[in-house]
């Protein structure tokens, strides 16, 4: 099964939204195995979006990203990757379709409620910068069989 990083960014624990990102994965049938509230700092920001460090718009996202801590959780389940980032939609929550996280909740390419890995790759790095191996737990999750069939796990 794959684990998959979702950050619940401060525009929406500002506007009260974390139990709500929440619910909607675990209504998914995904498992939380990893959760913590942290304080990004400079160094993990230019880091996590190395890809966008010369864009002009860079400060922008650092600034946003830092206004209050943040939540990082690692969720898992058979192709989490590919739903947690449908279930975010477009990261411009003006263009993200009424349904998703962003399209019901954002109206912005920035205050887009979440941060959400794009590939598996991304995933395995991206959960590795936010998490040590002893924040991720792995647990029998008891209602399995009821999420996937039989020749699915």
């Amino acid at each position: 099964m794959e684990k998959t990083l979702v950050i619940i960014k401060p525009g929406a624990i500002q506007r009260g939204f974390i139990g709500e990102v929440i619910h909607r994965f675990e209504r998914k049938g995904l498992q939380l195995c990893g959760i913590k509230m942290m304080q990004l700092t400079d160094e993990i920001l230019v880091e996590h979006y190395a890809h966008l460090v010369q864009r002009p718009f860079f400060k922008r996202i650092k600034d946003s990203m830092m206004i209050t801590p943040v939540i990082v959780c690692c969720w898992k389940g058979i192709d989490a990757v590919h739903i947690v980032h449908e279930m975010a939609g477009k990261t411009n929550g003006r263009e993200a379709s009424i349904g998703t996280i962003r399209g019901d909740f954002s109206v912005s390419v920035q205050e887009n409620i979440i941060h959400t890995s794009d590939t598996v790759e991304n995933a395995k790095a991206e959960l590795d910068r936010f998490f040590n191996e002893k924040e991720i737990f792995d647990f029998d999750q008891h209602n399995i069989n009821f999420l996937y069939a039989n020749d699915e796990i």
